[in-house]
């Protein structure tokens, strides 16, 4: 089914995890404290953290929400929902609807102001091949 994650007898399962996801070890244990992972880590003799592929998965699925502005509040809620199985399948995507809402305003934001940046460039890029960069606009003392 989902397989554990093995690594040299000197690297903590952690450390791999953090490998494979592209977290810190810190950020996959706090994940774990804000209640953001949908299961139970298992823990080795030795007491290192052994996360299987599933809950790679999900942490995953978790930073793509964060990196888009999600905030951690909203991932726990929708990690409890995930964790407390089917019946809720409707809140979950009104909760992922609005943020996609959210996400996709900030997308025509950032749009809008990358015309502003583009523009700018045009403007140094002329004024550059015509030879009058020096003509272009500075604030005086």
């Amino acid at each position: 089914m989902t397989a554990t994650l093995i690594t040299g007898a000197n690297q903590g399962l952690g450390f791999e995890a953090a490998r494979r996801t592209g977290l810190s070890v810190h950020t996959l244990r706090y994940y774990e404290r804000a209640g953001l992972v949908v299961t139970t880590v298992d823990r080795t003799e030795g007491g290192w953290r052994r996360y299987r592929q599933l809950d790679l998965d999900w942490i995953t699925v978790c930073t793509k929400l964060r990196a888009t502005g999600m905030p951690i509040k909203s991932i726990r809620r929708y990690a409890q929902l995930v964790s407390a199985g089917p019946g809720n399948e409707q809140e979950r995507l009104a909760l992922l609807e609005a943020h996609q809402a959210e996400v996709t305003d900030k997308l025509v934001e950032i749009q809008e102001n990358l015309k502003v940046i583009n523009h700018k460039i045009d403007v140094y890029r002329g004024r550059l091949a015509a030879g009058d960069a020096d003509q272009l606009w500075a604030p005086t003392a």
